[in-house]
């Protein structure tokens, strides 16, 4: 038997229905549903059929791109507060999907930093019972490609006693680090549907996301190499940047998206750091977009997708010369301290990678990091808020401590907290907040002792 025959015996001999797959899902096994774009179709399918039958069950997942939620909470659901004794979730970073989950009672967030998740797969009492999720076609070495989402499935891979792949023929084919498993280190084969790859839209930038983005992008040099997250705003530094007089830029990410498009097709991007992995390639953990985002990752050696435990290393990030980190945040207290995971009690979204690029990027020679919101936000019953507040509201979590926060922007500019006193905080970021909100911000800090007469005393 030659070396390809044996690759191809060895297909045969693993590949099995979805049905016989999901059998070794067994009572009070801890499940994980794979990462990104790259989460089970078929597989959460056949699972959900056995739902009922089943109990402690839980199923796990990593920044889950989907349209839906898994078929497999539906059924759950089905019946009703019980469903939670079948099966529970539990999500390493929140999206729309999970934030409806818990809130009808199933789903639970595992906190984190992205750095370290692979690691935490592996401690005792985390490990992985069956790990399932979607590969490419093996190819003639038998090699399937993990696609554009390796972050931190190295750790599952590793932690899980059984794996079972679903093989999407769509699934891009993702240059990188790590990212192929071999037929040898699978239990069980499923040939999946083929669905395309799950799109991940974004709402069009808003008028206070373009300002926000314009004093942002005052701060950046050509040179520079950038990481920035999802949604309006990103598109508006994308958009703004391709249209600027900004050159020479780097992509180091955590997160691949559509916004950098916009960049490549402006000449801007060269990837040209000092990182040997980095040079001449875009290096990311995860992508998430639309068709346009996948077709350009699919066989491209220009992008390089690595594990996260390297991408969001702070001993890497701080190697790269002016390294800018872009992230969104939900409230910063006057104090500095930045929330971008909930409102109040309400879970939204996660810690991710927003801690690992803020510290790295103050590390980095000539690096900036920004954390940008709107200036205030509408509430339920039509009544206007600030975001930037004297303390934070009761349940926030703090995602970066104001002992690491750099830029916080919003549409009325952009401040560098770091190696300011309590004091100069305050009036820095009172001073970026919705002029309706300044003077009460003022008293409150007066309260709080920190906006004193004696605060602006010059000493000479």
């Amino acid at each position: 038997m030659t070396y390809y025959e044996e690759h191809r015996t060895m297909y045969k001999r693993k590949l099995v229905s979805r049905e016989r797959a999901v059998l070794k899902v067994e009572d009070g096994a801890r499940v994980h549903f794979g990462t990104g774009a790259g989460v089970v179709d078929a597989l959460d399918r056949a699972l959900a059929q056995r739902v009922h039958d089943l109990y402690g069950v839980q199923v796990m997942s990593t920044v889950a791109i989907r349209e839906k939620p898994f078929e497999t909470y539906k059924k759950a659901m089905e019946l009703g507060t019980e469903g939670v004794k079948h099966v529970r979730f539990i999500s390493a970073h929140f999206n729309a999907n999970e934030r409806k989950m818990a809130e009808e009672g199933n789903c639970w967030y595992l906190p984190m930093m992205f750095c370290e998740l692979p690691d935490l797969w592996n401690i005792d009492g985390n490990k992985i019972d069956v790990a399932m999720f979607q590969v490419g076609p093996m190819d003639e070495h038998g090699n399937f490609n993990l696609g554009p989402q390796v972050a931190d499935m190295l750790g599952v891979i590793k932690a899980a006693r059984t794996i079972i792949v679903e093989v999407n023929e769509n699934m891009p084919h993702a240059f990188g680090y790590n990212n192929e498993i071999n037929v040898r280190d699978i239990d069980y084969i499923v040939e999946g549907d083929n669905p395309p790859m799950a799109s991940l839209q974004v709402k069009a930038p808003s008028d206070v996301d373009q300002a926000i983005a314009n004093h942002v992008v005052q701060e950046l040099e050509s040179g520079s190499t950038l990481q920035i997250g999802i949604g309006g705003l990103p598109s508006s530094i994308g958009s703004l940047i391709a249209h600027s007089d900004l050159k020479n830029l780097n992509i180091h990410t955590e997160m691949f998206v559509d916004a950098y498009m916009d960049l490549y097709d402006a000449g801007k991007i060269v990837n040209k750091t000092k990182l040997p992995l980095d040079y001449g390639r875009a290096v990311y953990s995860f992508a998430a977009g639309t068709e346009r985002l996948y077709d350009f990752i699919d066989n491209n050696p220009q992008c390089c997708c690595a594990p996260i435990e390297w991408v969001n290393s702070c001993s890497n990030i701080e190697e790269i010369d002016k390294f800018i980190s872009i992230n969104s945040c939900l409230n910063v207290d006057i104090y500095g301290q930045v929330c971008a995971e909930s409102a109040g009690y309400r879970h939204i979204s996660g810690t991710g990678g927003q801690l690992d690029f803020v510290i790295g990027a103050f590390r980095s020679n000539g690096g900036k990091s920004f954390l940008c919101l709107p200036s205030t936000k509408t509430l339920k019953d039509g009544r206007k808020v600030s975001t930037i507040s004297p303390v934070l509201p009761p349940g926030s979590i703090i995602t970066t401590p104001r002992s690491c926060t750099g830029y916080v922007a919003t549409e009325y500019g952009a401040v560098n907290l770091k190696g300011k006193s309590t004091w100069k905080r305050a009036e820095m970021l009172i001073g970026i907040a919705h002029p309706d909100f300044r003077d009460e911000l003022i008293k409150e800090a007066e309260k709080m002792g920190i906006w004193r007469n004696t605060s602006k005393r010059e000493y000479i």
